[in-house]
C-alpha cells in the first residue's frame, strides 16, 4: 500500500494491507469518547454469528489512484454532541494512521447510524 524511503539504503518496499487500515481505524474510533459502537454490515454480522471476531466492523476502506477513502459507521451515546464526536473520530483516526502507518487518508467520512440510550438500573 505504501512505500517508505527512510534510511540511506533502499531495501525494498513496505506494503500495508487495507485490512490493517480498517483495524487501526476501528480501534481508533472506539477510543473516542461518545462512541457507543461501530455498526456492522449484514455480511459482517453473519461472520460474527459464525464465531469469528471482526476487528474492522463498521469500517470500509477504499484505495484508489486518488488516495485512501475511509467510511466509518457508528452509533453514538445519547446526549453527546454528534458533530463534535464526528470531528473527534476524524481527527483521532487521521492521527493514528499517520503515527502507526505513515498514511494520510484523502477522506474520512463518519456516518452516524443511531443513538444508543444507556440502561438505567434502579
Amino acid at each position: 500500500m505504501t512505500q517508505h524511503d527512510e534510511g540511506k539504503e533502499k531495501l525494498g518496499k513496505i506494503e500495508i494491507a487495507p485490512e490493517v487500515i480498517e483495524v487501526i481505524t476501528a480501534i481508533a474510533t472506539q477510543e473516542v469518547e461518545g462512541v457507543a459502537e461501530l455498526k456492522s454490515t449484514f455480511a459482517e454480522g453473519v461472520v460474527e454469528k459464525l464465531g469469528r471476531k471482526n476487528y474492522s466492523k463498521g469500517v470500509k476502506v477504499e484505495i484508489t489512484d486518488e488516495g485512501i477513502m475511509i467510511d466509518i459507521f457508528v452509533m453514538v451515546d445519547f446526549g453527546v454532541s454528534i458533530p463534535k464526536v464526528g470531528v473527534e473520530i476524524q481527527n483521532h483516526v487521521r492521527k493514528q494512521l499517520e503515527t502507526m502507518a505513515s498514511l494520510e487518508p484523502k477522506s474520512i467520512d463518519v456516518h452516524i447510524t443511531g443513538v444508543q440510550f444507556s440502561e438505567q438500573t434502579e
